[in-house]
């Protein structure tokens, strides 16, 4: 496959933060592993918080998942393809904000590595795009959250899933990539672009209606 751009659509609705952009750094994550290396995290926001509490978990602790905003939140096909690849059954984490409880995290993750596909992307769905376009990961949703199975047709918006917090996740929050063949494993990763969404950025100035572009690091994004 020759590809090297592929244009998407924002998959949910609402504001979401970005995180691990590749506007930042290229590989985004820090490795070419998995394909990971165009690949970009967005966190369901309201202004720019991303849970509904803070309290002394927040400080020392683990928290429950679902006092974030990402949780449970509808994830939409980014563009219209086939299901090439469902996984589903992962446990939905407790949330780690707090140092101390980031550090030991840390520590498991080479094992995580060495777990596989699920261990890292959690429940995913992978779609082949219209046209052999490429592959898009849609990764860490919600156990038991999935709507669609492999072989299956999709629509641009058509819903996949919830925004979840399995696999290597710290977070309830949305990874994805896109890649030049249905296996992370063997994969090279492509860039990608979104179409047709409103961005503010860390300045919190005024929104700016983006054409088509690539959000930059903990810029605010939301579809038109």
């Amino acid at each position: 496959m020759t590809l090297d751009h592929v244009a998407l659509t924002l998959p949910f609705r609402g504001t979401w933060l970005t995180r691990n952009s590749p506007a930042r750094r290229v590989p985004s994550h820090g490795t070419h592993l998995f394909a990971t290396t165009y690949a970009v995290d967005f966190i369901a926001v309201r202004g720019r918080r991303t849970a509904m509490t803070r309290d002394w978990r927040t400080l020392v602790s683990t928290e429950p998942a679902d006092r974030f905003f990402a949780f449970g939140q509808p994830i939409l096909a980014p563009a219209a393809g086939r299901v090439v690849a469902v996984h589903d059954g992962e446990t939905d984490h407790e949330a780690r904000r707090s140092q101390l409880a980031l550090l030991p995290y840390a520590l498991t993750q080479a094992a995580r590595v060495r777990g596989g596909a699920g261990a890292i992307a959690g429940n995913h769905v992978i779609l082949e795009l219209a046209g052999h376009a490429g592959y898009v990961v849609l990764a860490h949703l919600r156990a038991g959250s999935i709507r669609v199975g492999e072989g299956e047709p999709v629509a641009l918006g058509q819903e996949l899933g919830a925004c979840g917090n399995s696999g290597n996740s710290t977070q309830p929050h949305l990874h994805i990539q896109v890649m030049d063949s249905a296996d992370p494993f063997a994969a090279r990763g492509l860039p990608m672009s979104f179409r047709d969404y409103r961005l503010w950025s860390r300045a919190d100035g005024p929104p700016v209606e983006v054409e088509q572009g690539v959000p930059g690091e903990s810029e605010v994004v939301e579809p038109l």
